[in-house]
């Protein structure tokens, strides 16, 4: 057995957290209660974002079962022996690798970090992508270095400014220098020919190089800032659960550095010249038996292509589900590409292929895949819908169908997507191209090696069961306070109105403004868009079970919230706009019944011919009472008779506030007669105009009468109040009326010529 450096302390810290791993395992199957057992394997993901359930804490047992083994390859440290002399590149390679593991490893610590903490971490993979440059100068040519060390400084810069940005709040920005379309392309850009370089470097053992190539297939399918989408009924969010893992598996990523460290602190074994190794062929087969092994799989292809159909699943299933709601979008891309292939028939060409060439590694890895893509087709065609949640969200139909050719897939009258032939014709036809395959071509008993089936199983559950990769990012998180307009020092002091926010944003807001769910200000956006959508997938289903099973689990009153999830869920947008259409026919009918009313009451027939008379067609709708005000005034003891209080500078009418009031305004060149006949309250004060203009308003409303002076004459008048209740269809109050006269004429004195006996 291979000893190592310090594999004693690290075999020693290994055990002692895997004890603690299975001891709160234990603890959280017992009790109900996994919060010990999530902090000690991947901390935030408490009981409020996954509730406990015995089959999500055994996957974290396992989970710790492996990073527990993770820690053991990368504390270890190298191999035990006479330590190997480097250059001052490699030196600085292996430090840099060690720092950037030690800040992985820190991050683990259940303390508090600034968000700047991560700066100095994103800095050091500069050094790391230089530093390879150098190191790999004998086993690459120049021009994939000089490819890898674009995309690494690249990467790196991405990872600076983005950190910076979500410190910052910043988030538009995140989205401009790290869309998600890239994925992690640019990290693959770098990642791959540092691999190419330790395949071909030897220094590096072929197990860290394995464990590189996990780690980059895993960055491959990672979802990096896409959001995820989740529908289905109560309890467990399986999407959650799959974040969760994602986790968890991070940490290869973190051993390959570790070991790439490792690898590079013992002396390289001195190359010794042998011959290439022979490769291993299949004998050959008469060509009418290989034919056979080809045509399967161009059967159903040809159907399809007869109707016009060129893709082998299309949108449908669990494994379609996969790749467009938990993956990169350049894994989501070459999924799409390879279902129009298969669709076509390509894998006749791959049997052709390996027929041809008859490699046995070629051949096993052909029936692999053959395999792979039958079980593929079995799991869609179990799993499809009729009608599937996604497909009740407009926008969600046109983002899974976006990278297929316009018009391919059209609609029956039940608006449901119309496919070609089943998947399992598909899976039919490539299992039989595997099974003639491994008849025609399968290495003999002798020939085989008994860990072959171990390491196939194995490698089929972990392909179907943990595609998706590590690096989950948390993705964008909108504030209450992004959601608001902005401040007027934040535009120069222009206003802004912006546009009401639509779709998926308008959810986010509405959440985060309004507190409609319970969930931390700092829960990212995806995890409430995936929420969101699965209320209203509920929503849309109406079920009363499942709605009065979700409020007993959950807490949450679907029904509700149909104006929070009216942004991304048609039906409750449907319901939102019936409520408003019927407010606003009811204020309508109101508005009529106020207008009807102020047209009941009776005109005034002035005695005298005024200067203008203006009778509002509209009823008016003060809050605070009606003030006159002259903003030159002085100060001086206000009095009040009736429903009007005059002081210098100002006349104030208080009417009530919640009923409308019916307005007249009558202004004269001298004084008219006094009417008191049909009126509650008639009081005449005076008021001094110094600007030559006197407008009754309300400032709470909005409400401003016309203009009461004579032709904008300045001077003393005097202001005669009439108000009266107008009774209506036998309702208590009615409606208010009041004429308001205004006529040049000295004098302060406060005159009642009638008041009610009493008053209401």
């Amino acid at each position: 057995m291979r000893r190592y450096r310090f594999g004693t302390i690290a075999a020693l810290f290994a055990a002692i957290y895997v004890a603690a791993v299975l001891a709160s395992g234990v603890h959280a199957l017992a009790t109900g209660d996994p919060a010990l057992l999530r902090e000690i394997v991947i901390s935030g993901w408490d009981a409020d974002f996954v509730p406990y359930t015995w089959w999500v804490e055994l996957l974290m047992v396992a989970g710790g079962v492996l990073q527990g083994w993770a820690y053991w390859q990368v504390l270890r440290g190298r191999p035990a022996g006479t330590a190997a002399v480097n250059d001052r590149p490699v030196r600085l390679l292996r430090a840099a690798l060690y720092l950037s593991v030690s800040c992985t490893l820190l991050y683990r610590l259940p303390i508090p970090y600034p968000w700047w903490s991560g700066v100095p971490f994103d800095l050091l993979t500069f050094a790391v992508a230089g530093l390879f440059f150098v190191v790999l100068a004998g086993a690459l040519p120049r021009w994939l270095r000089l490819l890898g060390l674009v995309a690494g400084l690249a990467d790196a810069a991405m990872g600076v400014t983005s950190t910076v940005a979500y410190g910052l709040g910043q988030y538009s920005v995140v989205q401009f220098v790290s869309p998600y379309q890239l994925g992690n392309a640019v990290h693959l850009l770098w990642l791959v020919p540092v691999l190419v370089g330790q395949t071909r470097d030897a220094r590096w053992r072929r197990g860290t190089v394995r464990m590189g190539g996990a780690s980059a297939a895993l960055s491959l399918l990672s979802p990096g800032g896409h959001s995820t989408v989740t529908f289905g009924g109560w309890g467990v969010d399986y999407d959650l659960v799959l974040l969760m893992v994602l986790g968890v598996l991070g940490v290869l990523g973190t051993v390959w550095q570790a070991r790439s460290a490792h690898d590079l602190g013992v002396p390289a074994p001195a190359p010794a010249p042998s011959p290439a190794p022979a490769v291993r062929r299949a004998p050959a087969r008469a060509w009418p038996l290989a034919a056979i092994a080809v045509v399967p799989p161009l059967i159903p292809a040809a159907v399809n292509l007869a109707d016009g159909m060129p893709v082998w699943t299309g949108p449908r299933g669990a494994v379609d589900d996969l790749f467009h709601g938990y993956v990169g979008y350049p894994a989501t891309v070459l999924w799409v590409a390879v279902d129009m292939l298969v669709g076509v028939g390509a894998p006749a060409v791959l049997v052709l292929i390996a027929i041809v060439r008859r490699s046995r590694r070629l051949l096993r890895v052909t029936m692999l895949l053959l395999t792979l893509a039958a079980a593929a087709g079995v799991v869609t065609s179990l799993t499809t819908k009729s009608e599937a949640d996604w497909q009740l969200i407009p926008e969600t139909v046109e983002r899974r169908l976006a990278l297929y050719p316009d018009g391919l897939f059209d609609q029956n009258e039940k608006g449901e997507i119309l496919f070609g032939l089943s998947p399992l014709w598909y899976s039919a036809a490539l299992a039989a191209s595997a099974l003639i395959l491994l008849l025609l071509y399968g290495a003999p008993p002798a020939a085989r090696l008994r860990h072959h089936v171990l390491v196939t199983a194995l490698a089929t559950s972990v392909a179907l069961c943990f595609l998706p990769a590590a690096d989950q990012s948390r993705g964008p998180i909108t504030t209450a306070e992004d959601c608001s307009p902005p401040e007027p020092w934040e535009t120069d002091g222009r206003p802004m109105e912006p546009p009401p926010p639509t779709g998926s944003r308008a959810f986010i807001c509405a959440v985060r403004q309004q507190n409609a769910l319970a969930f931390a200000a700092t829960t990212p956006d995806q995890v409430l868009l995936a929420h969101g959508r699965r209320l209203c997938a509920v929503y849309t289903r109406n079920d009363p079970r499942e709605l009065a099973r979700l409020g007993q689990v959950e807490g949450v009153n679907v029904g509700n919230l149909s104006g929070v999830l009216a942004g991304i869920c048609p039906a409750a947008k449907a319901a939102v706009t019936a409520k408003a259409a019927a407010q606003n026919r009811e204020f309508e009918e109101f508005v009529a019944e106020e207008r009807s009313k102020c047209d009941a009451t009776p005109r005034h027939h002035p005695l005298i011919k005024p200067a203008k008379a203006i009778r509002l067609k509209e009823p008016e709708w003060p809050e605070a009472g009606l003030d006159l005000y002259d903003e030159f005034a002085g100060e001086g003891r206000s009095t009040s008779a009736g429903p009007v209080t005059a002081g210098p500078g100002r006349v104030t009418v208080d009417t009530h506030p919640d009923l409308h009031v019916c307005v007249t305004l009558e202004t004269y060149p001298r004084r008219p007669p006094v009417e008191t006949k049909g009126w509650d309250d008639v009081v005449e004060v005076g008021y001094a105009s110094r600007s030559g203009e006197m407008s009754f308003m309300d400032g709470l409303s909005g409400t401003e009468l016309p203009d009461l002076s004579l032709d904008g004459r300045k001077g003393h008048y005097r202001i005669r109040v009439h108000f009266a209740w107008f009774p209506w269809k036998g309702e208590e109050y009615g409606t208010q009326r009041l004429l308001i006269m205004a006529y040049p004429g000295p004098g302060d004195k406060v005159v009642t010529y009638r008041r009610p006996s009493k008053r209401r």
